[in-house]
């Protein structure tokens, strides 16, 4: 059988995670990459076992006329390479955050959906074993209907205004870096309708977000989401319900889940001793939507990422230099300028 063929756009440390994946997938490989640099791409090829190697993105994908392209550039090219990879009718996987916001989302869904070709955002943390599990507990109702949720993700990032964390030309900020995942896990999860979501957030000096809070009123469950660049927080994620809680700790790469009741007493503890890199799965559910001619992934659904594009919106306006700050701000601007914020 003829194998299905990865491209890879990009020849950083992620890239090399997913070349390893693949390896452990029958009948996939990655048939080549492409970077801006061409020694780069070259002993990445090398280090990595992918025959051949590129310094234009385009001539990769006229020359190899891959299965699927694998987005792995900083988070401000992921649009642009997103939109070439469609256009030159090439399926499209991309790392998170796929987008900087919601009018590069819709752009890109309907090109897609006009020329039929599946796109996904690599959210690759939906599909780990222990996230799974804690999603169905939670559709068990093993904690009754959850009430409360609180997730926290937050490290102390180089301080270094060129690095993807805080230089803007590279799409850097906490809410593409990890907001994107306390919201992606949270809506997974819950499953459940929004009715309300406000944000507020802290900015460096480089002008973008390090520090994110999100709070969430679903219809059954209130939702509090932190993430931090500039503090090392607990990284968990607890569900509150009526007769217990789930405690999934670092939620973005968990690996085991805790069933507690109200008792405190652990009910079940889940522990994930199977998987050895956790993008095995969605490059798996890739391949399938692919070759079933899906557009889009059940588990990554279209909607779900324009939505956390959305929220990037209500993060990008509170950073703006003309956001309002204080009540006499807000009752200076028109009735239908603030609906709109």
């Amino acid at each position: 059988m003829k194998k299905f063929r990865f491209a890879i756009l990009g020849a950083g440390h992620i890239a090399r995670q997913f070349c390893d994946a693949v390896s452990r997938i029958d009948g996939c490989e990655v048939c080549a990459v492409a970077s801006k640099s061409l020694a780069r791409a070259e002993n990445f090829a090398k280090e990595n076992g992918v025959e051949s190697y590129y310094d234009d993105y385009e001539m990769l994908l006229e020359n190899e006329k891959p299965d699927c392209a694998y987005i792995a550039v900083t988070t401000n090219d992921h649009y642009r390479l997103s939109v070439l990879c469609v256009n030159h009718s090439v399926p499209v996987l991309c790392e998170k955050a796929m987008f900087q916001n919601s009018e590069e989302a819709k752009n890109l869904y309907a090109l897609a959906s006009e020329k039929k070709i599946f796109v996904m955002e690599a959210l690759w943390s939906r599909y780990l074993p222990a996230v799974q599990q804690a999603k169905r507990w939670v559709e068990q109702e093993k904690i009754g209907t959850p009430t409360v949720l609180q997730c926290n993700i937050g490290f102390v990032a180089p301080d270094d205004k060129e690095n993807r964390y805080f230089n803007p030309k590279l799409g850097g900020g906490a809410a593409k870096d990890i907001t994107v995942y306390t919201y992606e896990i949270t809506t997974f999860i819950l499953n459940q309708a929004i009715k309300n979501i406000s944000v507020s957030a802290t900015w460096s000096d480089t002008g973008v977000d390090v520090t994110d809070h999100v709070a969430i009123c679903f219809e059954d469950t209130f939702a509090d989401l932190l993430t931090s660049f500039v503090a090392q927080l607990e990284e968990q994620m607890v569900i509150y319900g009526r007769f217990g809680r789930i405690v999934l700790p670092h939620p973005h790469y968990a690996s085991e889940a805790y069933l507690y009741g109200n008792d405190g007493e652990l009910k079940e503890h889940f522990v994930d001793q199977e998987t050895k890199n956790g993008f095995v799965y969605e490059i798996q559910d890739a391949i399938h939507c692919i070759q079933a001619e899906k557009l889009e992934s059940d588990v990554v659904p279209w909607k779900d990422t324009l939505a956390c594009a959305k929220l990037f919106d209500k993060i990008n306006a509170f950073c703006d230099e003309k956001a309002l700050k204080t009540i006499e701000d807000i009752e200076a601007v028109p009735e239908e300028t603030r609906a709109e914020l």
